[in-house]
C-alpha cells in the first residue's frame, strides 16, 4: 500500500507546472472578473453626491421628513436606500430610526463585501500556488535528468527555466490581487465612514424634531415662563 502511495505521489509530481499555470491562470481571470463587477455594482449602487448633499441640508433646516422621503425616494444607490429606511422607520420614534439605520447599513455592507472574499484569497496564496508549480517543474526536470544523462544539461535548464515561469506568474497575479483588494477596502471603508456621518445628522434631526413636538403638546401652564425663572 505504501508503494502504491509512493507511485501515485510519484506519478502526480511528474505532471509539472503547466497545470499549475492554468490555474494561475483561472485566478486571475477570476479576479479580474470580480473586480468589474464591483465596479459596476458601485458605479449603480452610488447616490448622486450633490443632489443627497442638497436633499440632506433642506431637511436639516426645515425638519418636514416627508420632502426628505421624497427626495431619497427619488434618487439612487444604497445611502439613499438607508437613509430613506432610517425615515421610514422615524415614525416608531428616533430610536426605531437608528435601529433601522444600524440594519440596513450591516446589510448594504454585506452586498459591497460580496466577492472581495476572492481577491483577497488569491493576493495571499498565488505566490505560494506559483512555488508549488516551480517545485513540480523542478522534480520533472531532475526526473527527466536521470531518464536521459545524454542531454543532462540541456534538459535540467530547460526544465528548471520552465519552472520558475510559475513562480513568476503566482506573483503577477498576486501582485494585482492585492492591490485591487486594498482599494476596493479603501473605498468600501470611505462610503460608509460617509453614511455613518450623514446618519447621525438625520438622527440629530429626528430628535430635534421630537423634541420640539413634544414641547408644543405640553400645555402653556407646564412649560417653563421667564418669570419663574426669575
Amino acid at each position: 500500500m505504501n508503494i502504491d502511495l509512493e507511485q501515485s505521489l510519484l506519478s502526480f509530481s511528474l505532471l509539472g507546472a503547466e497545470w499549475v499555470l492554468w490555474l494561475l491562470v483561472v485566478m486571475g481571470v477570476a479576479c479580474l472578473a470580480v473586480t468589474l463587477e464591483r465596479l459596476v455594482y458601485g458605479v449603480r449602487n452610488g447616490t448622486p453626491g450633490s443632489a443627497l448633499e442638497n436633499a440632506i441640508s433642506s431637511y436639516l433646516k426645515r425638519g418636514d421628513a416627508d420632502a426628505f422621503q421624497e427626495s431619497l425616494d427619488g434618487l439612487r444607490g444604497l445611502e439613499a436606500r438607508v437613509l430613506a429606511a432610517g425615515i421610514e422607520a422615524a415614525e416608531q420614534g428616533p430610536e426605531a430610526a437608528e435601529e433601522a439605520l444600524s440594519g440596513h447599513m450591516i446589510f448594504e455592507r454585506m452586498r459591497m463585501e460580496r466577492g472581495l472574499i476572492v481577491l483577497g484569497t488569491v493576493g495571499s496564496n498565488a505566490p505560494f500556488v506559483g512555488l508549488f508549480g516551480t517545485v513540480l517543474g523542478i522534480i520533472k526536470a531532475f526526473h527527466d535528468l536521470a531518464q536521459n544523462e545524454a542531454e543532462a544539461a540541456s534538459a535540467v535548464m530547460a526544465g528548471i527555466s520552465e519552472a520558475l515561469v510559475a513562480t513568476a506568474i503566482g506573483l503577477m497575479v498576486a501582485i494585482p490581487a492585492v492591490v485591487l483588494y486594498n482599494w476596493l477596502q479603501r473605498r468600501l471603508k470611505n462610503t460608509f465612514a460617509r453614511l455613518e456621518s450623514l446618519s447621525h445628522l438625520v438622527l440629530a434631526r429626528l430628535k430635534a424634531n421630537e423634541e420640539e413636538e413634544d414641547t408644543e403638546e405640553q400645555p402653556e401652564s407646564a412649560r417653563p415662563s421667564l418669570a419663574e425663572g426669575a
